[in-house]
């Protein structure tokens, strides 16, 4: 049968991610909502664990997919004394490389290893198995871990030692924040000039002002008025704060990147909680007087 994995984490991304893990290994499934794990255990023929240590007492790898690095830190030190020698934590969660730094010595005074294996694609990327996949560790862990992110992954990189999967991973969603705030106030002042939103997408995308966001994320719902909710601004503002952390800690200086973060944090003070990273252009359009529609 192989190593049992468990997985602690069925929020929008570790749903689906869980899904490809279980159908892979023998898993045990952990959420802090009860009620999530029972009902993908139910749907999927796989147990739940009552609580972190019961999970990882009988496991020999761990996945964790948590909103932050401090989630993972107080579920791990939950589980205390069931961490044994030579389990294997894979940490898929967005987290912070100085947080991943910490866990991983916590862990290797246990004799337990610790790979930070944070994703990109989105939910569509995570419930069609073709996430990219980066990750941060020592070579004997990574090569291990390698076999229980392949299945969501199709794209996997070791790019350095532990925390470097989630410094990429910050820099990566910093950037996209860059884009969004880019896109959405150059496409702002176009319409106002009365360029037709669409046209102005489509001269971006077919010259070297394009990116993900000008090619996927504003035809699909800013062109559309959609506005679907798959990755919270909350996360997004979070994740510009640990790329600006990582720039500080390196001695890398970023004007940059702090006028995106104070232009997430505006639009997070205008939007509901639960808003999506994208809404951030509604905050735009508000300011601007405009709408980006089709």
């Amino acid at each position: 049968m192989g190593e049992r994995v468990g997985f602690i984490g069925l929020g929008a991304i570790g749903t689906p991610i869980a899904k490809h893990v279980v159908r892979a290994f023998e898993a045990v499934v952990w959420n802090r909502t009860r009620e999530k794990a029972e009902a993908f255990a139910r749907d999927h023929g796989v147990t739940f664990a009552a609580s972190p240590a019961e999970l990882v007492g009988r496991c020999d790898v761990v996945m964790t997919c948590l909103p932050t690095s401090r989630e993972v830190r107080q579920v791990i030190e939950a589980a205390g004394d069931a961490w044994r020698q030579d389990q294997l934590l894979i940490d898929a969660t967005s987290g912070d490389p100085a947080g991943s730094r910490a866990t991983a010595a916590w862990l290797a005074e246990r004799g337990v290893g610790f790979v930070d294996a944070p994703v990109s694609g989105g939910t569509a990327g995570a419930e069609q198995g073709t996430l990219t996949v980066m990750l941060g560790g020592e070579d004997r862990w990574v090569e291990r871990a390698r076999r229980y992110v392949a299945p969501f992954a199709r794209k996997v990189e070791h790019v350095g030692p532990v925390g470097a999967g989630h410094a990429l991973k910050a820099i990566n969603n910093a950037l996209l924040a860059l884009n969004i705030v880019a896109a959405g106030e150059g496409l702002a002042a176009l319409v106002k000039l009365g360029v037709p939103a669409r046209r102005a997408v489509d001269v971006l995308n077919a010259s070297s002002g394009r990116s993900n966001v000008t090619e996927h994320l504003i035809p699909e719902r800013v062109l559309t008025g959609t506005w679907p909710r798959t990755f919270s601004l909350a996360l997004l503002d979070k994740d510009v704060g640990v790329a600006l952390d990582v720039l500080a800690d390196t001695g890398v200086g970023s004007e940059v990147y702090a006028a995106v973060k104070r232009a997430l944090e505006a639009a997070r003070a205008r939007l509901d909680a639960q808003a999506d990273h994208v809404e951030t252009i509604k905050v735009i359009e508000e300011r601007a007087g405009v709408r980006i529609r089709l």
